[in-house]
């Protein structure tokens, strides 16, 4: 059985890229009779936002996304966690992330490294003078065992090193891109676990995606140099790798990547503005998806059926606003005006134009008046 996950880290609130890479997964997984798992890496404590999960999960259900397992809320808004492949919070995992890396030390397909950080910075700052790749020197490789058991028993700070095979190729097939190779020479000897214990992302993501039977990762195509590390640990492990298929990148109208310095990327801005779920969903399927024919309305229920990979571009895809601006209109003309009246409520309690929660026959002329001019339900209020 096919079964896909979407695997954000909580570091605030869901991008709209992150959205696309959920549903993409959901859909694939969807199409193919399969499973969507929802897990959280978040190793990197540095980072972490309070309340970023569950404006991850709130998104995702905003749009109409069913997790089938991993993490998710009840009805009373706590978060909880269901299957049988758990826990689905990474920093809940680390004993096994531990188990595993030193698997790979014993048989020399990992090593500890005790470099300092003065030490890694003077040796980058000579390959960038170099003209070099910037990469670790292998330094802490050749290592006595007396000197590394001495080392570890005086508890001197340390990582756990990749051991990455530095001649030949490393191949796979994409969904999307087709044949990729990289160089194992141009591959650097990556950190997996940190001076802190905390795995870094290249060995948790390989662990927890054998051990939850994940068979196709989507995910953007930010990861592609990475993919190549991961294989080599899935065959240092001798465990088959999943199906990979990277995403093209989101772009703006001046061509730049989707960011923050240009206006709302966060689901959340979209939402408190007024966008339904339904133009967000449909816009966002088409960020690098389309079904081949002049058709563009769809509801997620007609993704399901409609979605394949094979119709997955890896160009890069424009975050035209004046097109969602245009899927949000249609949907508001198209809506029946008692539920169109019940969405926009929030928005005139906000106002303070209406007291209650009340949708009364009354209000539902008023909202009718301006339901064909209207663009985001935010609009009501003002107009």
């Amino acid at each position: 059985m096919i079964k896909t996950r979407f695997a954000p880290s909580p570091t605030g609130m869901l991008h709209v890229g992150g959205l696309r890479t959920a549903l993409y997964s959901y859909l694939f997984a969807r199409h193919n009779g399969g499973q969507f798992m929802l897990r959280i890496e978040d190793t990197d404590q540095g980072r972490f936002v309070e309340g970023g999960m569950e404006n991850m999960i709130q998104s995702l259900k905003w749009a109409g996304v069913t997790i089938d397992e991993g993490v998710d809320m009840d009805e009373h808004g706590h978060i909880v966690q269901k299957g049988e492949h758990g826990p689905y919070i990474q920093s809940q995992r680390l004993g096994m992330y531990k188990k595993y890396a030193e698997e790979l030390i014993a048989h020399n397909h990992a090593y500890y490294c005790f470099c300092s950080k003065e030490r890694l910075d003077e040796l980058r700052a000579n390959q960038e003078v170099m003209k070099q790749p910037t990469m670790y020197d292998g330094y802490c490789k050749n290592l006595q065992k007396s000197e590394i058991e001495e080392k570890l028993q005086s508890g001197q700070s340390h990582v756990v090193r990749m051991n990455m095979p530095h001649d030949g190729d490393t191949k796979f097939t994409d969904l999307i891109r087709g044949e990729v190779s990289f160089q194992n020479k141009l591959i650097d000897d990556q950190v997996l676990i940190k001076s802190d214990g905390f795995p870094t992302y290249h060995l948790a993501v390989v662990v927890d995606d054998h051990c939850m039977g994940i068979t196709h990762v989507l995910r953007a195509e930010e990861w592609l140099p990475s993919t190549p590390k991961h294989i080599v640990l899935y065959n240092m492990f001798g465990w088959d790798a999943p199906t990979f298929a990277h995403l093209s990148l989101l772009i703006n109208e001046q061509k730049q990547k989707l960011s923050k310095r240009h206006g709302d990327v966060s689901v959340e801005d979209f939402k408190q503005k007024g966008y339904l779920p339904e133009a967000m969903v449909n816009f966002v399927s088409f960020l690098g998806w389309n079904p081949g024919d002049e058709r563009e309305m769809f509801e997620l229920a007609d993704l399901e059926k409609e979605f394949s990979m094979e119709k997955v571009s890896k160009a890069a895809a424009v975050f035209n606003r004046e097109k969602l601006n245009w899927y949000n209109k249609e949907y508001i003309k198209k809506m029946d005006i008692v539920e169109l009246t019940e969405r926009a409520l929030p928005f005139l309690i906000n106002a303070g134009l209406v007291p209650e929660h009340k949708n009364t026959p009354w209000l539902q002329k008023v909202v009718a008046l301006e339901k064909e001019r209207m663009t985001v339900l935010s609009e009501l209020s003002e107009s």
